[in-house]
């Protein structure tokens, strides 16, 4: 029933040996989450614990993206992103469906491709329920109403992509042979098969989620952490320090 949800493992060479940090950054990248609020409680603690095992005084916590839709817990989520994590510089970037909410949030007329990106979840999270027949415009009305204002200027100050040291981290990849600073927000939320299919050298490692495997994938040029938490219980999350590699994961 799942596999049709998961990209295809493909072999390639491995990620360049020689990638690193800078000295005193400890960072950690965690995969889309999709409204799992009770997966990211599960696996903070290991994260916790890692970190404090690190003498690095630079502590970074990237998340890529894809906070909404399909899980039940979107608006716990949001709050506990809020909260903030102790001892982390939080990055907060921006995935494919929380643009989709934003746009919804513009123009109803997203209404019917959200919930096919299983906006109704995001929607209940929050308390509102869209009835069959009903006008999206008054759905959106009740939405907008119904997200604390922290949570609106949240996504919408959500980031495209970070670098840090040899590693690039980005919801979606990027497209081949494009300058980082030509690429376009289409590109970096939506990309598929022409950025995993690649062979390129993008300069950096490409860390990244929104094509879910069953277990991350390594290559001589992207990291895909992407594990579909929402519909596996497997929240994967990748710590760098030096040019060391960990991964964390809930299942």
């Amino acid at each position: 029933m799942l596999r049709r949800f998961f990209s295809k493992l493909t072999s390639g060479e491995r990620s360049d040996p020689r990638a690193s940090v800078p000295d005193d950054a400890f960072v950690v990248a965690v995969g889309d989450l999709h409204g799992r609020v009770d997966l990211l409680a599960d696996l903070w603690p290991r994260i916790e614990e890692a970190a404090r095992r690190s003498a690095c005084r630079q502590k970074t916590l990237i998340f890529l993206g894809d906070y909404v839709d399909r899980g039940s817990g979107t608006r716990e989520l949001v709050d506990r992103l809020l909260e903030g994590f102790d001892g982390f510089e939080s990055v907060f970037l921006k995935g494919n469906h929380d643009e989709t909410l934003l746009a919804f949030l513009s123009d109803p007329s997203f209404g019917d491709v959200w919930r096919n990106f299983g906006g109704s979840d995001t929607l209940r999270s929050y308390g509102v329920v869209h009835a069959p027949g009903q006008d999206w415009a008054e759905t959106r009305k009740s939405f907008a109403l119904a997200m604390p204002e922290a949570h609106i200027h949240f996504f919408k100050n959500l980031k495209l992509h970070i670098t840090i040291g040899d590693y690039l981290f980005v919801h979606a990849g990027i497209k081949p042979y494009v300058p980082l600073e030509e690429q376009t927000e289409k590109d970096l939320l939506w990309i598929r098969d022409e950025f995993l299919d690649s062979r390129a050298n993008f300069g950096r490692i490409v860390v990244h989620g929104h094509s879910p495997v069953r277990e991350p994938v390594v290559k001589h040029n992207r990291i895909g952490i992407d594990t579909g938490a929402y519909m596996s219980g497997k929240l994967t999350a990748l710590l760098l320090e030096g040019r060391e590699r960990t991964f964390l994961a809930t299942a």
